[in-house]
């Protein structure tokens, strides 16, 4: 599985940081930009994850911005996207087992420094399945909401 990942220049830093972990991971990324701390608009990187995620093209993507906030808004724009603003363990784990989120979304301006917490995090996002059941209905009621909505 090849992992679409983007961000703006806010959270270049902790992407950088975030290609490592993943590299050590063994997981096969596809770095979408930005590559610089050059000023850029962040809906230009966080649309081309939520393209492929949308698509069918990548299965999970990974967004960052300064605040993960702006990202997330964008690519929940897209109907087939669960994005998910994640700043600790527990919760990258329970938007998989509960919301079946395929895009984590960080913050990157609180996260840059914190490589031990981003591990921690990717782990756990990466690693935790969908639990299905129960989750499955409210997950279908929220896609309904989007498609209703096109």
């Amino acid at each position: 599985m090849k992992i679409p990942i983007a961000s703006d220049h806010a959270g270049y830093a902790a992407k950088c940081v975030v290609l490592q972990i993943l590299k050590d991971l063994r997981v096969d990324v596809d770095d979408l930009g930005t590559h610089s701390e050059d000023s850029v608009d962040y809906p230009e990187y966080a649309v081309q994850v939520a393209q492929r995620i949308d698509q069918g093209d990548a299965e999970l993507g990974i967004l960052i911005c300064g605040s993960g906030q702006g990202v997330c808004m964008t690519a929940n724009k897209y109907s087939g996207v669960r994005a998910a603003l994640v700043q600790d363990a527990q919760t990258a784990a329970l938007t998989r087992q509960h919301n079946n989120s395929n895009i984590l979304c960080l913050p990157g301006r609180s996260l840059e420094h914190e490589p031990e917490l981003l591990k921690n995090i990717l782990k756990s996002w990466l690693e935790t399945p969908f639990e299905g059941g129960r989750h499955e209905r409210r997950v279908q009621k929220i896609s309904s909401l989007t498609s209703s909505h096109s």
